[in-house]
C-alpha cells in the first residue's frame, strides 16, 4: 500500500514506542505530557497545558475564526489498590473500563507515595493447577476475584504497608509491546498512543511542507488525559473550534465493518451520529487521495467527542480511526492503518474549511449551511 511521501512510517513507529514506554494510567499522566511536550517543541509547534495538565498545540493559518481541532488522548487503562490482603497481596480496582480477563496473569508496577516503584503480577485467587485442579477454569473472571502479587518478601499487611504501599496507590500495566517487520505492532495502551503519534506524523508533515504557517484555517491539536474516564476534551476546546475530530481506535470484530489496513470512519456511536457533514468531507479526502477506508458504528463506544459536546460546546464533530483487534486487552494494530489515518490527518488539515464563509452573526445563513446544499 502507497502513502504520500510526506508521511514519515520510521517518525510514527519510533514514537510510538516511546510512548508506549512510558506508563500513563488516567490520574497519573504527568510524565506522557511531557514526553509529547518534548516532541511538539522539536516540531517548532507552539502549545500551553491547561490547568489539569492536557496540552492544547496551535498549527497557525490563515483564517482564525471557526478553527479546527484533532484531539487524541494520553491516558491509559489500569488500576489501583483497594486494600492490602491478610496475605500481604493487594485488591485492585480497574481505572477506566477493562475486564478482569485481561488483567490476569499481567505484570504491573505499583506506584507509592513517594514514587516508589514496586514490582508485581496480576492474578486469579486460583491461580495454581497442581492446587486447585479444575477449580482454576470454574471460577468467576471479575476484579473481586484478581489479587496482586508482589515481588517483595511479603507475607502479611504489615509488611506489605511498611514498604510504602497504601490505598489508591497507582498500578501501572505493562504494555508489552512488539513491534514485526510484517508491520503488525501488537501492545497494551494502542488506545490511544498510536492515534497520537499519527496526529504527530501528520503535524510533522505539515511543518515540513510549504502549509507550515499558511494553513487555510488555525488547527488545534489536543491531547486530553482523561478520556478513559469519561472526562476527555470536556475542559480542552479554544471557544472558536468549529470542527473537531477526535481519533481513536476502530475495533475489529466480528459484525464491524472496520479496516484492518486503512482509515474507518465512524458514522455513530453509543452517545448518537457524528456531523454528517464533516463526516462527508473526511469520507471525500479518502477517496480523493486514495486512502484506504472504510465506514463503521460503534454501539459501546464513546470518545473525547462526545465527552466535549455534553460541555456544551457548539461544534461539529466527527470520528476517525485505526484498526484495533482485542480492544481494551491484547491489543493489536498494522502500520498500514496508523499510516492511513496519519495520511487522512495530513490532507484534513492543510484542506480548505467546511464553510464557504466564518464571518460573524449576521451570516447565520452563510456560516452554518455548506455551500453545497444552499439554495
Amino acid at each position: 500500500m502507497s502513502f504520500v511521501s510526506e508521511i514519515d512510517s520510521s517518525y510514527l513507529q519510533t514514537l510510538l514506542q516511546r510512548l508506549l514506554a512510558i506508563p500513563s494510567p488516567t490520574g497519573h499522566t504527568d510524565a506522557v505530557v511531557h514526553a509529547v511536550s518534548e516532541e511538539l517543541t522539536a516540531l517548532a509547534i507552539p502549545h500551553e497545558f491547561t490547568l489539569r495538565g492536557a496540552i492544547r498545540a496551535t498549527l497557525p493559518g490563515q483564517k482564525k475564526i471557526a478553527d479546527r481541532s484533532i484531539v487524541g488522548h494520553l491516558d491509559t487503562l489500569g488500576a489501583m489498590v483497594k486494600g492490602i490482603k491478610k496475605n500481604g497481596r493487594l485488591r485492585v480496582v480497574p481505572i477506566g473500563t477493562w475486564s478482569a480477563r485481561f488483567a490476569e496473569g499481567a505484570r504491573v508496577t505499583v506506584v507509592t507515595e513517594t514514587e516508589r516503584r514496586i514490582r508485581g503480577t496480576l492474578l486469579p485467587l486460583k491461580a495454581s493447577g497442581h492446587v486447585y485442579g479444575d477449580a482454576i477454569d470454574r471460577q468467576k473472571c471479575s476484579w473481586d476475584h484478581l489479587e496482586l502479587r508482589l515481588d517483595e518478601r511479603v507475607h502479611n499487611q504489615k509488611e506489605t504497608s511498611e514498604l510504602g504501599i497504601d490505598v489508591g496507590n497507582v498500578v501501572m500495566i505493562d504494555t508489552c509491546a512488539e513491534f514485526l517487520d510484517n508491520g503488525f505492532i501488537n501492545a497494551r495502551h494502542l488506545d490511544d498512543k498510536a492515534g497520537v503519534a499519527a496526529i504527530l506524523a501528520a503535524a510533522k508533515a505539515i511543518q515540513s511542507s510549504s502549509f507550515k504557517g499558511n494553513l487555510p484555517v488555525e488547527c488545534h491539536l489536543l491531547f486530553t488525559i482523561s478520556e478513559e474516564v469519561g472526562a476527555g476534551a470536556s475542559d480542552i476546546l479554544y471557544g472558536d473550534v468549529s470542527e473537531l475530530v477526535s481519533v481513536d481506535n476502530g475495533t475489529i470484530a466480528p459484525g464491524q465493518n472496520t479496516s484492518d489496513y486503512g482509515v474507518t470512519l465512524v458514522m455513530q456511536d453509543a452517545s448518537g451520529p457524528f456531523d454528517w457533514h464533516l463526516t462527508r468531507k473526511l469520507i471525500q479526502l479518502c477517496q480523493e487521495h486514495n486512502i484506504l477506508f472504510s465506514r463503521d458504528i460503534f454501539t459501546h463506544y464513546r470518545t473525547d467527542a462526545a465527552s466535549a459536546i455534553e460541555a456544551g460546546n457548539d461544534i461539529r464533530a466527527a470520528l476517525i480511526c485505526f484498526a484495533l483487534d482485542s480492544s481494551h486487552g491484547y491489543e493489536r494494530t498494522h502500520i498500514d492503518s496508523l499510516l492511513a489515518l496519519s495520511h487522512l490527518l495530513f490532507e484534513y488539515i492543510k484542506s480548505p474549511p467546511l464553510f464557504h464563509k466564518e464571518t460573524n452573526c449576521s451570516g447565520l445563513r452563510e456560516m452554518f449551511i455548506p455551500e453545497e446544499v444552499r439554495g
